[in-house]
């Protein structure tokens, strides 16, 4: 079974800006669009010919500052003014999608007992906590946990509308493909944000 998001295979792929081959799920791919733009493929499914960058804010910059796309794509390129902002947005529009999909296959377990519960038992694989919810509640419920990834990237509310209740700081994702997903496009969204 391919444990790779989407399309995405384990075959490395080279980065035009660091000449450096890398595993596809630390990169972004782009591609051209009809109109003449960059678009970031951030499923690695849309057709044409792609280029790869690492998923780096200052890689990206510099593709842009040294007109890359234009010159691989060996054409005029247009190049969106906030062309890493579409990147992050995607990025983390894609975690909550996968989040929302979890929660419609019963994967995940929200409320500080209930998530507690599941940290336990040991069926957690991932957990996700509101930017600002309690910093001793969230310490508190990882006490003993042992290592466990955790993803702080959406507010009370953005969780809240994820699962259909009004404020949601703590979840739990079972053990499986959706933490995988979600973790490799946090990996990715986190090489954006320095």
């Amino acid at each position: 079974m391919n444990n790779k998001p989407d399309s995405m295979t384990s075959r490395q792929r080279f980065c035009v800006v660091t000449r450096e081959r890398d595993d596809p799920v630390n990169l972004i791919r782009f591609v051209l669009s009809p109109d003449g733009y960059i678009v970031p493929d951030l499923s690695g499914r849309l057709p044409g010919r792609g280029m790869w960058l690492k998923a780096d804010q200052k890689v990206i910059s510099k593709a842009i500052e040294t007109r890359s796309f234009s010159r691989i794509m060996q054409c005029q390129v247009k190049v969106p003014e906030n062309l890493l902002l579409i990147i992050k947005d995607g990025l983390r529009n894609r975690i909550k999608d996968t989040l929302g999909f979890a929660r419609r296959a019963g994967q995940i377990t929200y409320g500080f007992v209930k998530v507690r519960e599941k940290i336990s038992q040991n069926i957690a694989g991932l957990i996700v906590q509101a930017i600002n919810g309690s910093e001793d509640e969230k310490r508190r419920l990882l006490s003993g946990a042992g290592f466990l990834p955790i993803i702080v990237l959406f507010t009370m509310k953005e969780l809240g509308i994820i699962f259909g209740r009004e404020n949601i700081v703590h979840s739990a994702i079972d053990k499986g493909p959706f933490v995988k997903k979600i973790l490799c496009d946090n990996k990715r969204l986190s090489g954006l944000i320095n």
